[in-house]
C-alpha cells in the first residue's frame, strides 16, 4: 500500500462505526421525510410528535457515533470510544426503535426500552468524555 493509501486507512472499529452511522443517518433522513410527507394526517398528532422525536434522537446519536468513530481511529488503544459507539447504537435501537413501534400502535415491550435507550445515550456521551480525559493524560 502506498503512503497516500495508508493515510486513508481507518481502524476496524472506526470503519465499522462509520458504516453504521451512515446507515443510521440515511435512515433518519428518510424517516424524517416520511414523517413530514406521508404520516402527517395519517396518524394522531401525539404519535407523529413521538415519531419525530425518535427521528431527531436517531440523528443526534448517529452523529455521536461518527464522533466515536473518529475517536476510535485517533485513540486506537483506548476502549472508551468503542464502548461509546456501541452505547449509541444500542441507544438508537432501544430508544428510537421503541418509539417508532409505539407510534404505529404496537404493544409496549416487556421492559422500559425508551428509558433504557436514553440511559445508553447519556452513558455514551459520558464515555466519550472519559476518552477525552484519557487522551489528556497521555504524553504528547
Amino acid at each position: 500500500m502506498s503512503e497516500a493509501g495508508a493515510s486513508l486507512a481507518l481502524t476496524r472499529s472506526s470503519a465499522r462505526f462509520t458504516v453504521i452511522a451512515g446507515i443510521l443517518l440515511a435512515t433518519a433522513a428518510a424517516l424524517g421525510a416520511i414523517g413530514s410527507h406521508v404520516l402527517r394526517g395519517r396518524i394522531e398528532p401525539p404519535r407523529l410528535e413521538s415519531f419525530q422525536l425518535a427521528v431527531a434522537y436517531q440523528f443526534y446519536h448517529g452523529l455521536g457515533l461518527l464522533a466515536a468513530a473518529w475517536l476510535a481511529d485517533r485513540l486506537p488503544t483506548l476502549r472508551a470510544p468503542r464502548l461509546a459507539g456501541w452505547l449509541f447504537v444500542g441507544g438508537i435501537v432501544a430508544f428510537s426503535g421503541s418509539i417508532y413501534a409505539r407510534s404505529f400502535g404496537m404493544a409496549p415491550l416487556p421492559f422500559p426500552a425508551a428509558p433504557t435507550g436514553g440511559l445508553m445515550f447519556i452513558a455514551g456521551w459520558l464515555t466519550l468524555a472519559v476518552a477525552g480525559a484519557s487522551a489528556l493524560r497521555q504524553p504528547r
